[in-house]
Order: C-alpha cells, then sequence, then structure tokens
C-alpha cells in the first residue's frame, strides 16, 4: 500500500472572498472523487492575500488517476485564475512520510524509522 499524499495549491488574491467561494464551488464539484480524502483552505494570517488549499489523497495512483482523468482541468479551472506562481510553481505533492496526533501517539511512520 503506497502512502497518502497532499497536494498544495498555492494562490494569491486581493480579495479572499472570490477564493472562498471558489474553493466551496470547486469542492462541492469534487465531492465523492475516488481517492480523495479531503481538503482544506487557508489563509495566511500575515498575508492575508496569500492561501493555500491542501487536498489529501489516499495514494499517489489514486491523485495521478484522477489528475489524468477527464473531470480534472474543467473542475480546477476556477481556481487556475487565483495560481501563485512566485514560488515557481504553483502547486506542490509531499508523500506523508510520518504523522501524530496531538497526544504523541504516532499516526503513520515511514518504513525507514
Amino acid at each position: 500500500m503506497s502512502a497518502r499524499v497532499r497536494v498544495l495549491l498555492y494562490a494569491v488574491a486581493p480579495d479572499g472572498e472570490a477564493v472562498t467561494a471558489t474553493y466551496h464551488r470547486v469542492s462541492t464539484e469534487l465531492a465523492g472523487t475516488a481517492g480523495l480524502l479531503g481538503n482544506e483552505l487557508l489563509r495566511s494570517v500575515y498575508e492575508p492575500e496569500r492561501f493555500i488549499v491542501i487536498s489529501e489523497w489516499e495514494s499517489l495512483d489514486a491523485f495521478r488517476a484522477w489528475e489524468r482523468g477527464s473531470a480534472h482541468r474543467a473542475t480546477t479551472a476556477p481556481l487556475r485564475d487565483f495560481h501563485d506562481t512566485s514560488r515557481g510553481s504553483a502547486f506542490g505533492l509531499y508523500e506523508v512520510t510520518a504523522a501524530y496526533r496531538g497526544d504523541d501517539v504516532p499516526l503513520q511512520r515511514s518504513s525507514s524509522t
């Protein structure tokens, strides 16, 4: 079984309400997508025009299957207006290698630890 992955989409917009409304619309369309465990919209406390959308996928294979699918581009197109490419890429793809709950109980450990 492969590890969960998280996709981080960096967004920037002076109008936070536009990003928030678009996030809700896209998330509603993504409901029930195979392999998608959930997503969150984060807004910077220090730079309120900056946002991150974090989606969690059951595996890299599940994410890539959705990404190659026909619905991917059309569903996520509204968020492209807000892409923040100031860091080189508007998104990052990360494999979860370890995780803890708030009480220091491991939720997941990589095989190398």
